[in-house]
């Protein structure tokens, strides 16, 4: 039977003032599973078409520290005692920072991982 589930993807945003944004990865949560799950790619050379300055180790350091929001790991702070249902909410929520989120999305699945491998090729990787 397949289980309702929600995605956003990452996107950076090197520049708020310019609007300018590529995606970086996404973020896939299924509450019937209590599943949640991050999977991130950064283009460094892509990225820097939309600014030659920015901070690759920052933007990549921000995504780890995102990524292990999602896995609960302590390090993560006060969000990794949280529920995955508000995690997801914290992490999905609107902000003005070099990483942003797409406005959450539905769908149905029988297998939330493969979603995030399906939407992580289709929509984070450079189109092949």
């Amino acid at each position: 039977m397949p289980h309702v589930f929600e995605y956003a993807l990452l996107r950076a945003v090197p520049r708020q003032e310019r609007g300018e944004f590529m995606n970086v990865g996404v973020i896939v949560y299924c509450r019937d599973l209590d599943f949640l799950c991050a999977k991130t790619y950064v283009d460094g050379d892509r990225l820097r078409a939309l600014d030659p300055r920015l901070d690759v180790e920052t933007l990549e350091t921000s995504l780890e520290h995102l990524t292990n929001s999602c896995d609960g790991t302590p390090d993560a702070g006060p969000v990794s005692r949280t529920t995955v249902g508000q995690r997801f909410r914290w992490l999905t929520a609107p902000r003005s920072t070099i990483v942003q989120t797409s406005p959450a999305h539905t769908g149905f699945t029988d297998d939330p991982s493969a979603e995030v491998t399906r939407l992580f090729e289709a929509l984070v990787l450079p189109p092949r």
